[in-house]
């Protein structure tokens, strides 16, 4: 089975390639989340839906197969169908609260 390719007709890129156009950005990343979870280790307070969230999303990162952004987001969205009477916020929070 052949790696879809972003754009039709594009050449296939090696991953020697997709390294020198992205690691530094990847890195960068990989750096600012450290920081950020240092930055909530000195806070003062209890972890909050959001956090508990990225945490659970980590292991996901090192998996080798494809399909990590698809779990991701599946791990973070609300799982219930049944539709809600009212919205309890006007903003998403980007993690279902309810996560576990």
């Amino acid at each position: 089975m052949s790696t879809p390719q972003p754009h039709p007709g594009a050449p296939a890129r090696t991953r020697e390639q997709v390294a020198d156009l992205h690691f530094m950005d990847a890195r960068y990343k990989l750096l600012d989340l450290a920081a950020f979870l240092d930055r909530l280790d000195r806070a003062a307070g209890g972890e909050d839906h959001r956090v508990r969230g990225l945490r659970a999303a980590l292991p996901l990162l090192l998996e080798k197969d494809e399909g990590r952004v698809a779990r991701m987001l599946t791990l973070w969205s609300d799982p219930s169908v049944a539709p809600i009477e009212k919205a309890d916020t006007k903003a998403a929070s980007g993690v279902w609260p309810g996560l576990k």
